[in-house]
C-alpha cells in the first residue's frame, strides 16, 4: 500500500505565502514524478506544477514565477511554494505521485488539502 499525506494548507491573505508538504509512504521502490494538482470549485483538476526523478520540472502558466516546486528524493516528499497568493488560487490542492510499487507502475494521490487566499 502506498500512501501521500499532504499538510499545509490554510488561509492566507492575497500576496501572501504557504508552503505545500507531500510525503509518499509505503511499499515505494521508485518514485518516476511527483505533483501538484488543484481543484476549484465547479473547476476541472487542474496541473499545477510537476517534478521528474531527474528534476525537470513542469508549471502551469498561471503559476510561473510565483510557485516552486521542490522533491526530497531521500524522504519521497515534495514541496510546493506559494507566493504572491492570489484569490484565484483557492481551491483543494492534491499531490499525486507516479511510482513503482510492488512491480506495478501506478499513479497515487493525496486527500487533498485546502488553499484559501482571501482578497
Amino acid at each position: 500500500q502506498v500512501q501521500l499525506v499532504e499538510s499545509g494548507g490554510g488561509l492566507v491573505q492575497a500576496g501572501g505565502s504557504l508552503r505545500l508538504s507531500c510525503a509518499a509512504s509505503g511499499s515505494i521502490f521508485s518514485i518516476n514524478a511527483m505533483g501538484w494538482y488543484r481543484q476549484a470549485p465547479g473547476m476541472q483538476r487542474e496541473l499545477v506544477a510537476a517534478v521528474t526523478s531527474d528534476g525537470s520540472t513542469n508549471y502551469a502558466d498561471s503559476v510561473k514565477g510565483r510557485f516552486t516546486i521542490s522533491r526530497d528524493g531521500a524522504k519521497n516528499t515534495v514541496y510546493l511554494q506559494m507566493n504572491s497568493l492570489k484569490p484565484e488560487d483557492t481551491a483543494v490542492y492534491y499531490c499525486n505521485a507516479d511510482l513503482w510499487s510492488d512491480y506495478v507502475g501506478n499513479v497515487f494521490w493525496g486527500q487533498g488539502t485546502q488553499v484559501t487566499v482571501s482578497s
